[in-house]
């Protein structure tokens, strides 16, 4: 590993996100009916909109938070993207994990500084992004993906944001329950976030590589996952019970007294479910509860299977363009902190 000085941003575990926009640096543009542009500032490059032309080199060297005109004089404010804006934008291989889950994972997960953190599966690296953030450049991500395609996207996003590889964060492919145990030594992981179809099936596996008192969390689509991974949880023996929640956002319009709640919303995405390890041997005291209709069938376990829930899939052609989407932008995002030649970008994603 390459010493870093104790000013470099890659030592802190941050992007240089501060200071004058430079060639490399991914802008957020919002034009006067708040439509929004996201694209890489590259020198003698000019972006294009029917409300007229507005040239790289005009951003270049301006502060964040500048309002620049065009060649029309429309104004438009220009900022460097916060890591809310940037996932939301960023070459997608599979479905996103929204920012308000994300960021009720770091809470519920209790994510911190310094932390051992598995993380399956990887999919575009949204959550990566996150978790990275969180833990911090003392702390570790191990990840896990089944497809590589989805996992050279999620590298190109990462490098995109950050302006280079993180050093503390590993992509190992293949299936977790089968990959886990030969790159962990077991007790040794402080949180596990499992983002997949079936998450039960990787149970033990989780069971092993955690610490006693280490947090397991599922994000998980549908009721019927939910049910069925928290009894899995439950049958095990070695967690605590199983807390679930969903979490749903509502804006708030505000200017002067016309203060009501917006019109729409951002509804159900995914459920939460955490539980904690148990010491080895430890044997979880029984609740004292009314008797409820918790007892299930093989039928209704029929019903749990990843082939009954469904999985939605991306075309080769779409996935193969979104993979060099984001090894575009990780070239130019790690030009801007290595002052190599600027290498061409896509065209730029409208993110309205």
């Amino acid at each position: 590993m390459t010493d870093q000085t104790a000013e470099s941003p890659r030592a802190q575990g941050r992007p240089q996100n501060s200071g004058p926009f430079r060639a490399g640096d991914r802008v957020q543009l919002t034009g006067p009916k708040g439509k929004l542009n996201t694209f890489m500032l590259e020198p003698g490059k000019v972006f294009h909109s029917h409300r007229g032309l507005l040239a790289h080199d005009d951003i270049i060297g301006q502060p964040d938070g500048s309002v620049i005109a065009n060649n029309v004089g429309i104004e438009h404010l220009v900022l460097r993207p916060l890591l809310n804006d940037f996932v939301m934008a960023m070459p997608r291989g599979a479905a996103i994990i929204y920012p308000k889950d994300a960021q009720a994972i770091i809470g519920l997960a209790d994510i911190f500084p310094g932390a051992t953190v598995v993380e399956a599966g990887v999919g575009s690296g949204a959550l990566s992004l996150w978790l990275l953030r969180a833990i911090g450049p003392a702390g570790t991500l191990k990840s896990f993906e089944r497809r590589e395609d989805f996992a050279d996207v999620a590298r190109g996003n990462a490098a995109t944001f950050f302006g280079y590889d993180p050093e503390n964060w590993s992509i190992t492919l293949g299936d977790l329950s089968d990959a886990l145990p030969e790159v962990t030594e077991p007790g040794s992981v402080d949180r596990v976030v499992l983002d997949m179809l079936a998450p039960w099936e990787c149970l033990p596996a989780v069971s092993t590589a955690l610490k006693p008192g280490g947090v397991l969390l599922c994000y998980v689509a549908t009721v019927t996952q939910l049910s069925r991974v928290a009894e899995a949880i439950r049958a095990t023996g070695d967690y605590t019970n199983p807390d679930s929640s969903e979490t749903m956002v509502r804006g708030w319009h505000v200017e002067g007294l016309a203060v009501r709640p917006d019109h729409r919303m951002i509804g159900h995405t995914g459920f939460l479910l955490t539980a904690r390890r148990l010491a080895p041997g430890a044997v979880l005291p029984e609740l004292k509860r009314r008797p409820s209709k918790s007892d299930f069938s093989d039928e209704d376990v029929e019903l749990w299977t990843p082939g009954s829930l469904g999985e939605r899939s991306v075309s080769a052609k779409s996935l193969r363009k979104r993979v060099r989407a984001a090894t575009a932008g990780a070239e130019l995002s790690k030009a801007r902190n290595d002052d190599e030649p600027l290498a061409d970008a896509d065209t730029p994603v409208d993110t309205e």
